[in-house]
C-alpha cells in the first residue's frame, strides 16, 4: 500500500532516519564532488580567511573552527595542515556530522552530532543547507498545495494547503503565479542558519551552497538526487542523496535577525579570487628555469580554475555573516 508524505518528512527520513543516507556513514565524496574533494587549495583559502578572522578578533587564546556537515572530516584535516603553527596551537577544530566518526581522523578534531552551543571563531557550512529537509509547493488551479511523495517510487500528488507561515515565506521569497509553478519552501533552512548564527559569540559564519536569489528562482524547483557520482531521480527511499538549492538571500535576512552585524552574499569565484586563488597559468619561461616548479604551479592553476569556474563550483553562493566584529577586510572589500 502506498504511503504518501510531505517532501520534508520524506527527506528527513531518507537522509537522517534510521538507516538513512547520512546516518549509515556514506562517504559523500563517493557520490558527489564538492570543493573540499576538488582540491586542498579550498582549505588553503579558508586557512587564509581563518587567519583574517583571528586577527579581527584580536587573536584570542582559543579560536574555534567548526565544520557543519563535515562528511569524512577532510576539510578540517586539510585546514590544520595549512595554518601557521602559532594559530594551530590555539585552534579548536570541531566536525559536526550525524554519521559515525571515521577511522583515522586526528584525535584533536572533535566529532559532534550538533554544533557547539557557543562559538568564537569561524563556522563553515559547505553544502550543508541544501540537505536541510523542506517542503515542495505547487501552484494548482485551486491555489498552492503541498506536494506529497511516495518514498518507494518518487511518485507525487497534490496534498494540503501550506501553513500560514509557509505562505508568508513563499509570498516574500518565492511567489507562485501560474499553475504548475513549483517552489521549495526554504523556511527550515532559514531557521537552521539562524540557529548557527545565534551560537556565535564573536566571529564569522559562512554558508557555501548551490543557491538562487529572488527574481531568479527556477520555475519548477531544483530537487535532485546523487548516487555514485551521478545525478539520479530524487527518490526519497534512502538510496541516494536528496538535495535542493538554497535561497541564501532569505537565509541572510534570517541570520541578521539572529544577531549578524555584517553580511556579504556573493559567489565562490569572487571570494576565492580575493583569497588568492587566481587560476592564472605560470609563465612559460618557468618551465625552463624550474620544470618541477612549473608543473606544480600549472597543477595549482588547474585546481583554482575548477574551484572558481562560474559555471561550476565558482558559481556557488557564499553567505558570510559576522557577529560581534566586522567582516574581515578581504570580504568587506567585496561588499
Amino acid at each position: 500500500m502506498a504511503v504518501w508524505e510531505t517532501w520534508r518528512d520524506a527527506m528527513e527520513r531518507a537522509l537522517y532516519g534510521d538507516g538513512g543516507f547520512y546516518r549509515r556513514g556514506e562517504r559523500p565524496g563517493e557520490h558527489f564532488r564538492t570543493s573540499v574533494h576538488a582540491s586542498p587549495r579550498f582549505a588553503a583559502a579558508l586557512a587564509t580567511l581563518l587567519a583574517d578572522v583571528d586577527a579581527a578578533l584580536g587573536r584570542p587564546d582559543r579560536l574555534d573552527v567548526v565544520d557543519i556537515g563535515a562528511g569524512s572530516g577532510e576539510l578540517l584535516v586539510n585546514l590544520l595542515d595549512r595554518v601557521p603553527a602559532e594559530l594551530a596551537g590555539r585552534l579548536v577544530p570541531v566536525a559536526v556530522e550525524v554519521a559515525p566518526r571515521p577511522a583515522g581522523l586526528p584525535e584533536r578534531i572533535a566529532w559532534l552530532p550538533a554544533p557547539p552551543e557557543r562559538v568564537t571563531g569561524l563556522v563553515v557550512a559547505n553544502e550543508w543547507l541544501d540537505n536541510v529537509p523542506l517542503d515542495v509547493v505547487e501552484q494548482t488551479p485551486d491555489g498552492p498545495r503541498k506536494v506529497l511523495v511516495e518514498a518507494r517510487t518518487g511518485a507525487e500528488r497534490a496534498g494540503p494547503e501550506p501553513s500560514a507561515d509557509e505562505l508568508e515565506w513563499l509570498e516574500r521569497w518565492w511567489p507562485l503565479r501560474e499553475p504548475g509553478d513549483r517552489a521549495e519552501v526554504g523556511d527550515p533552512r532559514c531557521a537552521a542558519w539562524a540557529s548557527v548564527v545565534a551560537r556565535l559569540d564573536r566571529g564569522l559564519a559562512v554558508a557555501v551552497d548551490y543557491a538562487h536569489r529572488a527574481g531568479e528562482r527556477p520555475v519548477y524547483g531544483t530537487l535532485t538526487g546523487y548516487r555514485d557520482g551521478a545525478t539520479v531521480p530524487p527518490v526519497p527511499d534512502g538510496s541516494c542523496d536528496v538535495t535542493a538549492h538554497v535561497a541564501l538571500d532569505a537565509c541572510q535576512v534570517a541570520g541578521e535577525r539572529a544577531g549578524a552585524t555584517a553580511s556579504l552574499l556573493t559567489t565562490q569565484r569572487d571570494v576565492l579570487r580575493a583569497l588568492g586563488l587566481s587560476g592564472s597559468r605560470p609563465p612559460l619561461d618557468l618551465a625552463h628555469r624550474d620544470p618541477r616548479g612549473y608543473l606544480a604551479a600549472l597543477c595549482a592553476a588547474g585546481e583554482d580554475a575548477e574551484l572558481t569556474d562560474p559555471g561550476g563550483l565558482g558559481g556557488f553562493g557564499w553567505l558570510a555573516q559576522a557577529v560581534g566584529t566586522e567582516l574581515p577586510p578581504v570580504l568587506a572589500a567585496l561588499a
